[in-house]
């Protein structure tokens, strides 16, 4: 089967570099864990795709953390959902209809359950920040435009969303110090991996592709970072 995340490469590579520097993404008013806004880039995912085929990696030490506090972490988690939520809440009724899946249920019925489960994360998340005195993150403005511009095309980035958003959780997780908030991430990340092997299916990947997740760290996500924030 051909690999999703180098389909997207192709797909998206010139668009990435047109719209996505380093500087681009630290300026304006989305400051997130003294790293800028951490979204998802499609450009180089199949780096990503290869990290799941690694076993897993110790934990960073304390003086590595990138986060200066449980807060921080659950920022980087609610940017990641922000941008999620705002996927399938603008991009279903700009794609349409997207058919059956090899079960018989419709994909736009599926993926609508998926995005309600990202409006879930965000809500959850927002209030927990704002219950332990920190300030949620706020929704940034994105540039879904090609991931839109048809099925295939949006399907393909879902996966690669959902892919690599599971891999960012793994890599934050360590860095929360509450037993109690950690569980919370982990019941998150782990229906957003449900929602990664269902998406790997319906685009003809394997939707177990490994033993092991690799971690991305939030310098990683940011390098792969782009396409979608237009400010």
């Amino acid at each position: 089967m051909r690999n999703s995340n180098d389909r997207l490469a192709n797909a998206f590579l010139a668009n990435a570099r047109r719209n996505a520097t380093r500087r681009g993404l630290l300026g304006g008013g989305a400051k997130l864990a003294g790293g800028g806004l951490l979204v998802l880039s499609l450009g180089s995912l199949p780096r990503a795709a290869r990290a799941q085929e690694a076993t897993p990696t110790a934990g960073a030490t304390a003086g590595d953390a990138p986060f200066a506090d449980d807060v921080e972490v659950l920022n980087y988690a609610l940017t990641l959902e922000l941008l999620e939520n705002a996927f399938y809440r603008d991009g279903l009724p700009a794609v349409g209809d997207l058919g059956t899946d090899g079960f018989g249920f419709s994909v736009s019925e599926q993926l609508a359950a998926i995005g309600a489960h990202e409006a879930a994360h965000v809500q959850t998340l927002t209030d927990v920040v704002a219950s332990l005195g920190g300030t949620p993150v706020a929704e940034g403005a994105y540039d879904f435009e090609d991931a839109f511009a048809s099925a295939e095309a949006f399907l393909a980035t879902a996966a690669a969303l959902e892919n690599t958003g599971v891999s960012a959780y793994d890599g934050a997780g360590q860095y929360l110090s509450d037993p109690g908030l950690l569980t919370a991430a982990g019941s998150i990340v782990a229906v957003e991996a449900r929602h990664a092997s269902y998406l790997n299916l319906i685009t003809d990947e394997v939707p177990f592709p490994a033993s092991f997740e690799t971690p991305l760290t939030p310098d990683e996500v940011l390098e792969i970072a782009g396409p979608f924030i237009a400010s």
